[in-house]
């Protein structure tokens, strides 16, 4: 009953965590596509929107459609994990908790399902036990870690802060160019 169980609850809300992907990739099921995503994206202060909103869409998308099918797990897990924290935090944040109102009630209902599915893993009724695919569990932590990142990133309404910064020196006397005006008063 168990792996009964497993599939019915990577199903469901993988096949609609995919739905709602292509909404912002593709357009599908009456979605904005990737244009209106990214505007989308920028109106919540997310720049530049076209890779915030694709990001969005991929990780819904793609997450969604390998925990439906048992594939790779915790990879899909932790993509609709990601994903719906990255909901919950910039656009459901300081509403009341019911969907009605513009609440983080449905986001946290697939994040909990998908830390269901890293914890336990696909079942048997999966594409990872057809095909012999085992990926150990601690590979959760590497995108745990990067979800939170990117959440970071995004609390900084700067897809930079996930970037190694390169560091210039600071001017010195010599290096400076003169000012116009001072190269005025000398002539």
């Amino acid at each position: 009953m168990l792996d009964l169980a497993l599939l019915l609850l990577r199903a469901t809300f993988g096949s609609l965590l995919a739905g709602h992907g292509a909404q912002k990739l593709f357009g599908w099921f009456s979605g904005p596509g990737r244009q209106g995503t990214a505007q989308w994206a920028e109106s919540l202060g997310l720049r530049p929107g076209h890779v915030w909103g694709t990001l969005a869409g991929a990780t819904e998308f793609g997450g969604g459609s390998l925990m439906a099918l048992g594939l790779l797990n915790p990879v899909g897990p932790v993509a609709a994990v990601s994903a719906m924290s990255m909901a919950t935090a910039r656009v459901h944040w300081g509403k009341p908790i019911w969907a009605q109102q513009g609440g983080a009630e449905l986001p946290m209902a697939y994040a909990t399902a998908a830390a269901v599915l890293m914890l336990t893993g696909s079942g048997t009724f999966s594409l990872d036990r057809a095909l012999g695919i085992r990926l150990p569990r601690w590979t959760a932590v590497p995108g745990l870690a990067l979800a939170a990142a990117t959440i970071y990133a995004a609390s900084r309404d700067d897809l930079r802060a996930l970037l190694p910064t390169r560091r210039t020196p600071p001017a010195t006397a010599e290096s400076t160019p003169p000012r116009p005006s001072a190269i005025a008063g000398t002539l």
